[in-house]
């Protein structure tokens, strides 16, 4: 089976994202780190989707993967790995997307005050997680 070319630049999407999100541990940049480990995640999860066809612009990929789950639309064995790879997207969905560049704007709190240094290591566990289960799919459903 050929792998889609939006399923590669989507992996590419999530390792880079992945790669700033160390950078912004390191330096401290825990807002940085938590907007980066979600789009890191959010691309995990639709690079997995796109072996399904075109992705939309969507900042909530995890319930389309549920879906598509449901449907059959993947192999069995892969079933565990595309879920896991939902709840992440839904831990670091479109609320962490929309706090992390905005903050708490009803609470007069900044994206810098909302996130710290347990929510960037988190975050950023989180997203390893999302992009090692995306690769894992990638590499089970090229096997298919």
């Amino acid at each position: 089976m050929q792998i889609p070319e939006e399923t590669r630049y989507r992996l590419r999407l999530a390792d880079g994202f992945l790669q700033e999100a160390h950078e912004d541990i390191a330096l401290r940049r825990w807002r940085s780190c938590v907007d980066n480990s979600q789009l890191a995640t959010e691309n995990a999860a639709k690079s997995v989707l796109a072996l399904l066809g075109p992705v939309g612009r969507t900042h909530n990929p995890a319930v389309i993967l549920r879906q598509a789950v449901e449907r059959g639309d993947y192999p069995d064995f892969i079933h565990q790995k595309v879920e896991r790879l939902a709840e992440c997207a839904e831990l670091l969905g479109p609320d962490v997307h929309v706090q992390s560049d905005y903050g708490d704007e009803a609470g007069g709190q900044t994206p810098w005050e909302l996130f710290d240094q347990d929510a960037a290591q988190q975050a950023l566990h989180l997203a390893e997680e999302a992009v090692l289960l995306s690769k894992e799919v990638f590499g089970g459903h090229a096997a298919v």
